[in-house]
């Protein structure tokens, strides 16, 4: 006969320094003085999701919403008695300050130096994932956007200074450029910006997952 399935969410607190929270296991408690993601047992009939809003508010005092919980991957793990599995959550948006109500030691690590702090062997397998979760805090944009107006404004500029040529040799007043030579000025202008491009800025752009917005 197989070992019972153990279900326990767990989650991955990112503060705006993209710093993970562990939680140390306390004494008394199986595998006692291991670092953890915060979590909980999913109890019948309840959802990962709502187990670990349950759970955070219990153990660290905080309140987060289920939309703002981000799947980003799971453990599958044979211990001797029971067989775990552990769906992880990313979580940037919450309220309140964790603190351990449990009598667990907390630490912000960055994803870097994570195998620094021991952990329990279900959750060692979770380290890369979390490594290679880089997204940009909240409120940031990975593309860069230009001003309509501003790009139109620069466009007849230097349209202008294509038709006025030298002002000082040449009295009289600049004409008002046509739309050709202001389609022209713009094509010379995006030659010269690409021209100027190096490889790097062409690679393209990650998306930003698990973001609550």
């Amino acid at each position: 006969m197989g070992l019972d399935i153990l279900l326990v969410a767990a989650c991955a607190l990112i503060d705006a320094d993209g710093r993970v929270l562990l939680a140390k296991r306390p004494p008394g408690r199986p595998l006692a003085g291991l670092w953890e993601f915060p979590g909980g047992k999913v109890e019948a009939g309840e959802t990962p999701e709502a187990a670990l809003v349950r759970e955070l508010d219990e153990e660290l005092g905080i309140k987060v919403a289920q939309k703002c919980l981000a799947p980003l991957t799971f453990a599958s793990h044979s211990y001797d008695t029971f067989h775990l599995l552990m769906p992880l959550y990313v979580c940037r948006r919450y309220e309140g300050v964790p603190q351990g109500r449990e009598g667990q030691a907390l630490k912000w690590v960055k994803p870097m130096a994570l195998r620094d702090y021991p952990m329990p062997p279900a959750d060692e397998p979770l380290i890369p994932m979390l490594q290679v979760h880089r997204t940009p805090p909240a409120g940031t944009s990975t593309t860069r956007r230009r001003h309509p107006a501003r790009m139109r404004s620069a466009i007849v500029s230097a349209a202008s200074r294509d038709v006025s040529g030298a002002s000082s040799v040449n009295s009289s007043p600049p004409t008002r450029p046509t739309i050709s030579e202001c389609r022209h000025s713009a094509r010379s202008m995006s030659a010269k910006r690409h021209k100027r491009r190096s490889p790097a800025s062409c690679s393209p752009q990650r998306s930003s997952r698990g973001r609550c917005i």
